[in-house]
């Protein structure tokens, strides 16, 4: 996997080149919990004016419709065709689970969102979860249906469907089932990320797989109501000597690690923020970081136990 992130300039229009070849944007906007279509609406406008060309959505979201509507109506106020956007979307975890996975279920759950969506294909589709719904995590049916699911995800790949395929919330031990299957390897693993959980032992095994980490939940628990992160001390003082702000340290944090990045803002402002990102930390304040003491390791799902 190459990686083609600027030295001297903004991350706005750097990519990753996965390990499939295709290039995706290192900087994108997230989707969720922007749930109705004025939100999303907004969402898009002001995404695409600020520059951002990657979306990131999920079956379990809610919001396909409403995002695929957004960008037929936003696409030609930018003068901006279907291939300058990159689309993600992921295989459902919900309450059905594991409706949504296996050989069959597979690509009826991928047509659905690619309905949904209102698109021709899908620029990335993930595997959501290790586990399902309605398994006990230490079931051996889990890595059953991971690799199911896997294998009818390369058939939508090889059927040109979708133009890359990947992971979510993988641990090492799960992305073992790829080689020990002999499977081909997912181009990405988008996992929780951030100086609380930097997950360092992860990103070393992906990056030594040619598979990208992208990072969600950057800003920590920001999104279920915790500033523990954004609001530490140590980010704070980063972000006033650089004249930026804490979301902005801590997405250049990642960055920095060759991870990127979909962090989810609604405001116009914030929109526009975490998109300006033309400064670099130095290695003492990228340590600084990376060695801080976590509040807690993970705001959002813990698939550690998971078998």
């Amino acid at each position: 996997m190459a990686i083609s992130l600027p030295q001297d300039s903004d991350y706005k229009t750097a990519k990753i080149v996965l390990n499939n070849g295709i290039e995706m944007p290192a900087l994108g906007m997230g989707t969720y919990r922007v749930r109705t279509e004025q939100e999303i609406f907004t969402l898009v406008d002001n995404g695409l004016k600020a520059g951002y060309r990657l979306f990131d959505t999920a079956a379990i979201y809610g919001n396909e419709a409403f995002l695929g509507q957004a960008l037929r109506t936003f696409l030609p106020k930018y003068n901006l065709e279907r291939e300058d956007i990159f689309i993600t979307s992921k295989l459902a975890i919900n309450a059905s689970a594991p409706a949504d996975h296996g050989t069959v279920a597979v690509p009826k759950a991928f047509n659905k969102s690619l309905n949904n969506l209102g698109l021709d294909y899908i620029d990335m589709y993930l595997i959501h979860f290790p586990g399902a719904a309605r398994v006990h995590n230490q079931s051996p049916q889990n890595a059953r249906l991971r690799t199911e699911s896997w294998k009818a995800m390369i058939e939508l790949y090889d059927d040109g469907k979708v133009n890359a395929i990947g992971v979510s919330n993988y641990t090492i031990a799960h992305l073992n089932d790829f080689e020990n299957n002999h499977l081909d390897l997912p181009v990405v693993n988008q996992v929780e990320f951030h100086p609380f959980c930097n997950q360092a032992d992860l990103l070393r095994y992906c990056k030594s797989q040619y598979i990208c980490v992208q990072a969600y939940c950057s800003f920590g628990g920001l999104s279920v109501g915790s500033k523990d992160l954004i609001d530490h001390p140590v980010v704070k003082k980063l972000a006033k000597s650089y004249e930026a702000t804490p979301a902005q340290v801590l997405l250049v944090w990642a960055l920095q690690q060759e991870v990127p990045v979909i962090p989810k803002a609604t405001s116009p402002q914030h929109i526009e923020e975490n998109i300006k990102l033309d400064f670099r930390l130095n290695e003492d304040e990228m340590k600084c970081l990376t060695n801080l003491a976590p509040v807690t390791s993970r705001y959002a799902w813990d698939p550690t136990h998971v078998r």
